[in-house]
C-alpha cells in the first residue's frame, strides 16, 4: 500500500509540470498587461511562502556600535563594512553587514544573500571559508554597489531550547508552517525591508539587485518574483527542475508549490526584469533522522535539468515577445560560484557596461568582527518569539475565518458549513481530482468463531492505490436485516489485526468486542506505517498541495461506498471510531466522507494547533516541534481549523471524544478547553446537546470502550446487550 501510494504521488509530481504548462496563460500584449496577469500568481506564491505580516512602516538602518566599538568592522579599497540591524516585521529584525562605497555615489543597491552554511563575514572576506573570487558581496562593493548582506538562519543541530536536536531551520519552519507562515517568507521579509531602506534614501532612483548562492539563490529568486522593485536577480547554485524538492531539507517544503510553480515559472514571472542563472553547483548537505529531524539532501544540480528548466522558462516568458530576460552562465562541475562571468552579467543588468573590478585582495579587519553564533541566536529567538505570538493570536484569527458559519437554523448551518468543508478539502487536506476506480473487491475468509466471521478485503481506489481492511460480520444475521457498521481505526504503525485480537494495550480488541455486540465492524489499514517510508509520502504530497489524507480520504470513501452495497449493512448507520493517529483520522475523514453517521476521536483530541506550534508554555511539553514526527505539520491550520473547527465540519452528526486523564498527548485542561468550544456549538448554538459528548476516565492512551460503546448503541440505534 505504502509503495503504491508512493508511485502514485511520484506520477502526480511528474504530471505537475505538464499541468502547469497547460494552465499558463499570461497576457503578453504589453508589459503592463503581463504584470497584471502575474498578480494572482504572485498573491498565491506570497500566501504559500507565508509572506503575510506587515513590514516596518518606517524603514531604517541601525549601525551596531557601542562606546567601545565602532560599527565599522572592515575596510577595503574605497569602502567600509558596518555591522547593522534593520526592522523587518513585528519584533523581527534583519541583521548583517552593510558595505558602503566611500567617495562616490553607489551605482546600484544590492542585497547579497548567503547560503545557510555561510556567514555575511565570509561573503565579505572578513572570515575564511569562501574563495576570494566568490566573495560576491565584497566584489560588488568594490565595483561601486552599496551592498546589504543579511544573515539567514543556519542548520545547526542544536539542541534548541534545550531539547530539540534538529536543524535550526527545521525547528523554526515547523511552528511557522502550522501558522500559515514559513521561514522562507520571514527571510524574504528581511530582504524586502532592506529594499524598503534603499528606496527611502536620497537618490533612491538607482537600480536594485538581489543575488545569492544556495539557499541565498532560492531567496533571491523568490524575492525577484514577489518584489517588482528589484531590477535584476542572480540565482546561483539553486535553479533547477524542482520535482525532487521532497528530497531537500524540509525547511524548503512549500505547500502547493509544484501545482503552480517550478523554477521556470518563477523565472518567467520576473520578466521583463533581468535574471542571471549561475549553474554553479549548490551546497552539499545530508541530514538524517539520526540528526533528530527530517532527512534531507542537497546534491549538485544536473547540467541537463538546469538547461531544460531554463529552456522551459524562456518558452513561458516568450509570450511577452521581448528579448529573453534570462542570462544563463553555463558551467562544468567546478566548485566556484558567482565569479567574474556571473558578476559581470549581473552588474551589466544593473548598469549597462559596468564590470567587476579586479580582485584587490580583500578587506582589512577594522574592528571586532561580529559573533556569528550570537547573531544566529538572536535571529533564532526573534523568529521563534514571533511564531509564539502568532500562536497566541490564532484563536481570534480562526474565529474571524469561521464567522460565515451560520448556526441560526439547521438549514442555514447545513448550507454555510459546505463552504468550509470545501475549503478544508482543497486548501488544507488537498483533493485529487481522479475519479475512483471500480471496487474490484477481493475478499477471503481468514477466521471465524461463535460470534463473528472475519474477511480480508481489498478495494481499488486509484491506479497504484488500494484500500485494505478486515471485515467482521456477526454470526446469525437474519436474512434481510441491515446492521450498523463501526469503522475501527488503528493508530501510528498499527495494523487492522491490532484492533481485533491479542488484547493490544492501546486497543483492547475493540473491533472484536463491538462485533460481539452485534455491530458489523471494518478495520482499515491506513498508510501511516513504516516510519520514514510513510513520512516521505507527506513530503511528496505537500509540494502538490496535498497531504497523507488526500489519499486516505478517498480510501475511506471507497470503503464506505463498498460497505453500503453489502446486503447486511445499513448504509445510513456507518460510524467512525479511531484512536491516536486513528483519532487524527476521526477529525479529518468524517468531515469529508459525509456518509459517516458519527465520529469518535479517542486519545487524540487536542488543542491541536498548540501541539503543533508551541515552543513555550504548558503545551511545549507535548509539542511535535520537539519530536521526530516531521510529517505531522499541516499548513495554515492556525488560521483556519483547530480541532473545534474540524468538529464543526462533522456537525450536526454526533461527535464524541474519549480521553484518559493520564494520556500523554496533552494535558486535561488543553483538551477540555478545545472541547468546550465544540460543546458550545452543538449544545448552545445548534441546540443538539445529546449529540456531543466527552468521556474522561482514569487511564492512559487507550480505548476505554464504555461511554463510547453506549454512544454507538444510542446513535446507531442498536440495542445494548443484556448486562
Amino acid at each position: 500500500m505504502v509503495d503504491g501510494i508512493d508511485r502514485f504521488l511520484l506520477r502526480k509530481t511528474a504530471e505537475a509540470t505538464a499541468n502547469r504548462d497547460r494552465s499558463w496563460n499570461p497576457d503578453g500584449s504589453s508589459v503592463e498587461a503581463w504584470q497584471k496577469s502575474m498578480e494572482p500568481h504572485r498573491a498565491r506564491l506570497a500566501k504559500i511562502l507565508g509572506v503575510r505580516d506587515s513590514r516596518a512602516s518606517v524603514p531604517r538602518m541601525e549601525l551596531l556600535s557601542t562606546p567601545e566599538q565602532s560599527s565599522v568592522v572592515g575596510r577595503g579599497k574605497g569602502y567600509e563594512i558596518h555591522a547593522v540591524r534593520w526592522p523587518a516585521f513585528a519584533d523581527v529584525n534583519g541583521e548583517g553587514l552593510l558595505l558602503i562605497p566611500l567617495g562616490r555615489v553607489p551605482v546600484a543597491d544590492v542585497v547579497a544573500i548567503p547560503d545557510a552554511s555561510q556567514t555575511p563575514e565570509q561573503l565579505c572576506g572578513l572570515a575564511p571559508g569562501i574563495a576570494p573570487q566568490s566573495q560576491f558581496a565584497r566584489r560588488l562593493v568594490e565595483s561601486g554597489c552599496r551592498v546589504l548582506v543579511p544573515s539567514i538562519v543556519d542548520r545547526n543541530r542544536g539542541p534548541h531550547l534545550g531539547r530539540a536536536r534538529q536543524s535550526a531551520r527545521q525547528f523554526l519552519y515547523s511552528s511557522a508552517f502550522s501558522l500559515g507562515r514559513h521561514l522562507i517568507g520571514y527571510e524574504l521579509q528581511k530582504v524586502f525591508a532592506g529594499v524598503d531602506y534603499f528606496e527611502s534614501r536620497e537618490g533612491s532612483a538607482r537600480p536594485v539587485g538581489v543575488i545569492g548562492w544556495g539557499d541565498g539563490g532560492m531567496l533571491a529568486l523568490y524575492a525577484g518574483v514577489l518584489d517588482s522593485r528589484i531590477d535584476a536577480v542572480c540565482a546561483s547554485g539553486y535553479f533547477d527542475e524542482r520535482s525532487a524538492v521532497w528530497r531537500e531539507p524540509i525547511d524548503r517544503n512549500v505547500f502547493g508549490l509544484l501545482t503552480h510553480f517550478g523554477d521556470a515559472e518563477l523565472a518567467a514571472m520576473i520578466a521583463p526584469r533581468a535574471l542571471v542563472v549561475d549553474a554553479a553547483a549548490g551546497p552539499l548537505l545530508e541530514l538524517t533522522t539520526a540528526d533528530g529531524g527530517a532527512p534531507g539532501v542537497l546534491v549538485p544540480q544536473s547540467v541537463v535539468s538546469v538547461q531544460s528548466e531554463i529552456d522551459r522558462a524562456r518558452k513561458l516568458s516568450g509570450a511577452l515577445k521581448s528579448a529573453s530576460n534570462i542570462k544563463h552562465v553555463e558551467r562544468s562541475r567546478e566548485h566556484s560560484f558567482c565569479d567574474d562571468r556571473v558578476l559581470g552579467g549581473f552588474l551589466n543588468e544593473l548598469s549597462p557596461g559596468l564590470k567587476p573590478e579586479p580582485d584587490p585582495g580583500g578587506p582589512a579587519i577594522a574592528g571586532a568582527v561580529p559573533s556569528a553564533i550570537a547573531r544566529q541566536a538572536r535571529q533564532f529567538a526573534e523568529i521563534d518569539r514571533h511564531n509564539q505570538q502568532m500562536l497566541v493570536r490564532s484563536p481570534e484569527v480562526r474565529a474571524d475565518f469561521m464567522k460565515k458559519l451560520d448556526p441560526g437554523t439547521s438549514a442555514a448551518f447545513s448550507e454555510s458549513v459546505e463552504w468550509y468543508r470545501e475549503y478544508f478539502a482543497t486548501e488544507i487536506i488537498g483533493r485529487f481530482d481522479d475519479k475512483p476506480l471500480p471496487f474490484n473487491a477481493r475478499s477471503r475468509k481468514v477466521d471465524e468463531n461463535e460470534k463473528w466471521t472475519s474477511y480480508d478485503v481489498v478495494l481499488d481506489v486509484f491506479p497504484e492505490v488500494f484500500a485494505y481492511g478486515v471485515l467482521l460480520v456477526p454470526r446469525g444475521i437474519p436474512a434481510g436485516e441491515r446492521r450498523p457498521v463501526v469503522v475501527c481505526q488503528h493508530g501510528l504503525e498499527g495494523r487492522p489485526q491490532d484492533v481485533i485480537s491479542g488484547d493490544n494495550p492501546s486497543y483492547h480488541d475493540f473491533a472484536a468486542k463491538l462485533a460481539e455486540r452485534g455491530f458489523v465492524t471494518f478495520s482499515p489499514q491506513n498508510p501511516y506505517i513504516f516510519k520514514d517510508r510513510f513520512r516521505s509520502l507527506q513530503r511528496k504530497a505537500n509540494p502538490l498541495g496535498k497531504t497523507l489524507f488526500s489519499v486516505i480520504v478517498p480510501q475511506h470513501q471507497q470503503i464506505v461506498d463498498w460497505l453500503q452495497t453489502q446486503p447486511f449493512v445499513d448504509p445510513e448507520r456507518i460510524a467512525f471510531y479511531g484512536l491516536s493517529y486513528g483519532g487524527k483520522s476521526a477529525m479529518r475523514i468524517p468531515p469529508l466522507v459525509k456518509d459517516y453517521a458519527l465520529s469518535i476521536c479517542s486519545a487524540d483530541f487536542n488543542e491541536w494547533v498548540g501541539k503543533n506550534a508551541a515552543t513555550t508554555g504548558t503545551m511545549a511539553r507535548y509539542s511535535y516541534v520537539f519530536t521526530g514526527e516531521y510529517e505531522i505539520f499541516e499548513f495554515d491550520l492556525g488560521s483556519t481549523f483547530n480541532y473545534a473547527e474540524m468538529a464543526a465540519l462533522i456537525a450536526p452528526r454526533p461527535f464524541m471524544v474519549e480521553r484518559g486523564h493520564f494520556d500523554g498527548v496533552a494535558p486535561d485542561e488543553a483538551v477540555a478547553w478545545e472541547f468546550a468550544k465544540v460543546r458550545h456549538l452543538y449544545a448552545a448554538k445548534l441546540k443538539l446537546p445529546d449529540r456531543v459528548e466527552m468521556e474522561t476516565f482514569v487511564g492512559p492512551h487507550t480505548i476505554h470502550g464504555h461511554g463510547t460503546f453506549d454512544f454507538l448503541h444510542r446513535h446507531l440505534k442498536w440495542p445494548k446487550p443484556p448486562e
